[in-house]
């Protein structure tokens, strides 16, 4: 965001404040709410607003000492606070296990959350290994800023122990049923699972966030979200074994710009028709964005599978890559369910546009569509891609597009060359 831009809604919000401080704003503004959350972080708020330290409520910045229940006594006293509250975590290294911090509460939305210390995880417990590591639920408001670090050290243990049909390991954070949520500044780092995990919510941005972990970690989702509405990713990096961003049934109204990804399988929306009634998804825009030595680029993705469902209302644009594998992809034979023979996902009115870079396919677009269900108004516009693998790598392969069950609408550049 520009200086200016910046200063300019920091004043509207100032004047907001001069007139009454203690008055909630009408409606959640994106705008208005990254302001605020910039003085969130710098503990800059008004005499009105009580803190909840969780220092002051026994939490031990030794790295050694499990805090785990004085988050949580910290936490339920900001919940029933009938007035502004803010959770403060301070610098220091703060070890707790898995904690539910839910509502319903009482608090004058939003909880204000200063996170400056590193989270590191309590040693491995069953109760630990069968629950996400931190939530946030059930309440409305919730603005975290800081420069705090939430290290799951999944490198320890989780990662070997990932198997076909077990249960996915915990996400570092876990946010259901919110309404209102801001989250900037803070980093997540070598989570055991999903970096962010993000359900059944409504008006929720994330900005200025850096996600990491190894391209060989497995299911380490940076951001991840289903059943949600209204959301907005900005100015973020994240690099991580598997989707920078993955968008699941349910997923609606979605922004994605100037978020740098790789390593990791890129923006991925699916997989879809994995569950039974899925919800549909649309209104997904990303654009404005990089990806580095990515498994994927932009892709669609949906199981082989009776159930039926349509992602529609999608918007690739403006995207860079630097040596990714599959830069423009629709795979709807990802994964079959059993007995399934087609996927019964509708894909349409979908558009790849201005896509620049380096591939190291040969075969660098593929739109491989369902025979049941063949994608519909697919367009690709101003499309360039140079081949940067192997130079005797299937050299008897042209640099090409493979497109099955699909008619497209070519505009523009075209590079590779369109499908037959």
């Amino acid at each position: 965001m520009a200086p200016m831009r910046l200063l300019a809604i920091i004043a509207i919000l100032v004047q907001g404040l001069v007139i009454g401080d203690s008055q909630e704003l009408p409606s959640f503004d994106p705008e208005l709410a990254v302001a605020k959350v910039l003085e969130v972080a710098e503990g800059k708020v008004g005499p009105d607003v009580k803190i909840f330290n969780v220092v002051d409520f026994g939490a031990k910045p030794d790295g050694a000492t499990t805090s785990t229940i004085n988050f949580i006594r910290a936490f339920k006293e900001a919940c029933n606070h009938n007035g502004r509250a803010m959770l403060v975590i301070p610098e220091g290294n703060f070890v707790v296990g898995s904690m539910l911090l839910s509502g319903p509460c009482t608090f004058q939305p939003p909880l204000m959350v200063q996170f400056a210390g590193n989270l590191l995880p309590q040693d491995s417990t069953v109760a630990a290994e069968n629950a996400d590591w931190i939530t946030f639920m059930n309440f409305n408001g919730l603005f975290i800023s800081g420069k705090g670090t939430i290290n799951g050290q999944g490198e320890k243990k989780a990662w070997n122990s990932v198997c076909e049909g077990c249960r996915r390991q915990s996400a570092n954070l876990k946010l259901i049923k919110l309404n209102d949520v801001l989250i900037s500044g803070i980093t997540s780092v070598n989570a055991k699972g999903f970096h962010m995990m993000i359900s059944v919510c409504n008006n929720f941005v994330i900005t200025n966030v850096n996600i990491s972990a190894p391209d060989e970690s497995p299911n380490t989702d940076g951001i991840h979200m289903s059943k949600t509405n209204k959301v907005r990713i900005s100015d973020s990096t994240i690099g991580t074994g598997d989707d920078c961003v993955s968008m699941i049934h349910g997923t609606t109204n979605v922004t994605i710009e100037n978020v740098k990804c790789g390593p990791g399988h890129g923006f991925s929306i699916g997989s879809l028709g994995h569950y039974e009634d899925e919800f549909d998804v649309f209104g997904i825009t990303v654009r404005n964005c990089s990806l580095s030595r990515t498994e994927n680029g932009a892709r669609i993705k949906t199981y082989r599978n009776e159930s039926p469902s349509k992602a529609s209302g999608i918007i690739f644009q403006d995207l860079i890559m630097d040596n990714v594998k599959n830069p423009i992809l629709i795979d709807q034979e990802y994964a079959s369910i059993k007995n399934s023979v087609d996927s019964k996902v509708l894909i349409s009115d979908v558009e790849f546009s201005n896509i620049r870079g380096t591939t190291v396919s040969k075969i660098a677009i593929i739109l491989a569509c369902s025979q049941s269900f063949p994608c519909q108004g697919i367009t690709l516009k101003d499309i360039h891609l140079e081949y940067s693998g192997p130079p005797d790598h299937n050299e008897d392969t042209p640099f090409s597009s493979n497109c099955t069950n699909v008619k497209v609408n070519y505009i523009g550049e075209q590079m590779p060359p369109p499908c037959a």
